[in-house]
């Protein structure tokens, strides 16, 4: 992958060169699968905690794992995409996991964000973090959107029994 969606090895290499001269890397991690507001102010949230935010971004099969038949909506490569065109976000990196537990190993941050639906002590990468030598920080507004909302509504408003959109 070129430009600021990297592979894993890339992402690796990024967080290392900021470590060594001498930034605060952040990782946020999601499936994203249709970037709404409560996306954006987590992200923005998140960077403002460092020097660097890396994405993390479940792959396919791992948001079908976590949010069952029909999802995602769109390829990891196009979710991965349209978090890079982010101001806010650094570079962005698909994995397959459940959790972010690998990544969080492989990228060792400064500081993992999670959004407003965790707390410290819940976040599933809290482990993971505090062995990297990391923190974990709550970023966002509190959780009053969510991708499975933004679906329902387009499925009251447009649904199969609907006139198609023009």
């Amino acid at each position: 992958m070129t430009g600021r969606v990297l592979d894993l090895e890339g992402a690796r290499t990024a967080a290392a060169a900021a470590r060594a001269s001498g930034r605060r890397v952040v990782l946020a991690n999601g499936c994203f699968d249709l970037l709404h507001v409560g996306h954006v102010r987590y992200l923005e949230d998140a960077r403002a905690l460092g020097d660097l935010l890396i994405v993390g971004v479940n792959s396919d099969a791992a948001v079908r794992r976590l949010k069952g038949p029909g999802r995602p909506l769109m390829p990891a490569s196009e979710r991965a995409e349209i978090l890079a065109a982010l101001r806010a976000v650094d570079h962005v990196v698909v994995f397959d996991g459940d959790t972010a537990d690998g990544l969080v190993a492989l990228l060792r941050p400064a500081v993992h964000a999670k959004g407003t639906d965790y707390t410290p002590e819940s976040v599933p990468e809290r482990g993971a973090v505090l062995a990297a030598g990391g923190r974990v920080a709550i970023a966002g507004d509190a959780k009053r959107h969510s991708t499975r909302d933004v679906i329902a509504e387009i499925l009251a408003r447009f649904g199969r029994d609907r006139e198609p959109l023009r």
